[in-house]
């Protein structure tokens, strides 16, 4: 858990009770001077009311200039973010004609496929002119094409299971499976940091929700514990399942899951485990096949393994992962599976052909060269914003690592500053000689910022996200920015080592 430190949570709090002070101030005024106008709801409710409405309103479109960006590129390790601008203090942005190319820290686009691949871009592209851009019907009408048959095969393949189901959507595949699998009568035991998506799934099940502390073992046992003796609510008779849900990496923290030593107690008291592998799938691994093959689990022991596309795989969707009796039984009760549009034709023959990559079977070693370079890339940047004095969220060989920003008003600091930074690169240059683009401004640097109520209210961060399509270069004039900006902005809450950057060694594998 993040222990913070006592002067900065005072000044994060007095930060937050200032802006809610003033918001209020102006609140009040704002329904004297309304009072004076005739409503135009007559008699009904408002739909926006409330303390979301008030945040959105007082706090977020403060800042929401750094969210929500438009690209105009592919989401590669470069990338063009197009220039906003507004009249009305934020409330509005209208986009310009002007575009900045930046240095991309943002995207999920881990293994580089997000952008045009010599195997997989042609046969995305012939997949479009035979099966065009959408099947317009469900899985179960017309919606289930070779592809998808093909698509189903190589995931469970991939993972190690027997059976395997795809969605189009990675946040529904979470979100809709979980009603089915469980109900009332079940339980559900949830890591407290799991995405979103599982929160909602779990809440639409109907099960009692139990929820241990992040990434302990020792509690999600004492949990277990606690939870079958004392059955269920009200009627105190035995559970009719228990799943525990974790996942293989945490998205705003980076870390990996402890996976090995929750497996093990999940087999103590009898419970499933259900594995979320959106940001570790194709990330991690010697193959690139996830948590299970980088922390030495069986996947066998791992009873519902569920991952998305849109990270390593360069595409979109998500799938589950199981015994063919638990694939076969969701394709019956699934309502993303018999409602939902199924999965693009082209974006299935992406995930195809990444994973083929991947295992190497296009007849190249790039797939395990992408591998190398993600897991060396993460590993160096790490470290040197470690050294830098940064406060570093997560684990070792994880490509996310968030930046500890705290105080309210350095979220938009520390955005605004990073896109501000005006850099040279050879990259860059090149692509004006190529592209022949006018009204493109220097090089910049382009980050995430998350706040509450993606995260608690006073943990408030940056989230870098590596990708193998960095080079060196690109990661060297990163962290000078990065540096840059910390100083001025005062987040480097640890003193800083001497020597600070060290190029990657000279072992490092480069990519064509």
């Amino acid at each position: 858990m993040i222990t913070i430190p006592y002067l900065t949570a005072l000044t994060t709090y007095f930060s937050y009770g200032l802006l809610f002070a003033f918001g209020q101030f102006r609140d009040f005024f704002r329904k004297i001077f309304d009072w004076w106008h005739a409503s135009n709801l007559q008699g009904y409710a408002p739909i926006c009311l409330g303390l979301e409405d008030f945040y959105i309103r007082r706090l977020y479109l403060r800042i929401q200039d750094c969210f929500g960006r438009p690209i105009a590129s592919a989401p590669d390790a470069w990338f063009d973010v197009v220039e906003r601008y507004s009249n009305d203090n934020n409330k509005t942005l209208k986009r310009t004609d002007k575009i900045s190319r930046c240095l991309n820290l943002g995207s999920y686009n881990y293994l580089g496929f997000a952008a045009a691949d010599e195997y997989c871009t042609p046969r995305v592209i012939d997949s479009l002119y035979r099966f065009s851009a959408s099947t317009c019907s469900t899985r179960v009408e017309g919606g289930t094409t070779t592809l998808h048959k093909e698509l189903e095969e190589c995931v469970a393949n991939f993972v190690g299971k027997p059976a395997a189901v795809v969605f189009g959507m990675g946040y529904v595949t979470n979100s809709a499976i979980l009603p089915v699998i469980i109900g009332k009568g079940g339980l559900i035991i949830s890591d407290s940091l799991n995405h979103n998506s599982i929160v909602n799934g779990a809440r639409g099940s109907g099960a009692t929700i139990r929820v241990f502390q992040h990434n302990t073992p020792s509690h999600l046992e004492k949990v277990l514990r606690e939870q079958i003796a004392d059955g269920q609510p009200r009627t105190h008779r035995p559970w009719k399942k228990i799943i525990v849900v974790v996942e293989g990496i945490y998205s705003m923290e980076g870390e990996l899951c402890k996976l090995p030593e929750i497996v093990a107690i999940c087999k103590k008291y009898k419970a499933y485990v259900y594995l979320d592998e959106a940001h570790s799938i194709g990330a991690v691994g010697k193959t690139g096949r996830g948590v299970c093959e980088l922390l030495g689990v069986d996947t066998a022991d791992v009873d519902i393994m569920m991952g998305t596309f849109t990270k390593s795989f360069g595409s979109c969707g998500g799938y589950i992962a199981g015994s063919k009796e638990l694939i076969q039984y969701l394709k019956y009760t699934c309502p993303a599976h018999l409602y939902a549009t199924s999965i693009s034709p082209p974006a299935a023959q992406q995930i195809i052909s990444s994973i083929k990559v991947i295992l190497g079977e296009d007849g190249s070693s790039r797939g395990a060269q992408k591998l190398a370079r993600i897991r060396e890339n993460s590993n160096f940047f790490r470290s040197e914003l470690q050294k830098m004095g940064f406060e570093v969220l997560g684990d070792n060989d994880s490509p996310v690592m968030p930046i500890m920003l705290y105080n309210p008003a350095k979220i938009p600091a520390f955005s605004r500053e990073c896109l501000k930074q005006n850099v040279s690169c050879i990259q860059f240059e090149l692509y004006m000689k190529l592209h022949l683009i006018e009204n493109v401004l220097l090089s910049q640097v382009a980050v995430v910022t998350v706040a509450f109520p993606a995260t608690p209210l006073l943990l408030a961060r940056a989230r870098i996200c590596i990708s193998a399509s960095h080079t060196k270069e690109d990661l060297l004039k990163a962290l000078e920015v990065i540096s840059q900006v910390g100083d001025m902005v005062g987040i480097k809450y640890f003193p800083a080592e001497p020597n600070k950057q060290q190029q990657p060694g000279k072992d490092t594998i480069k990519l064509d």
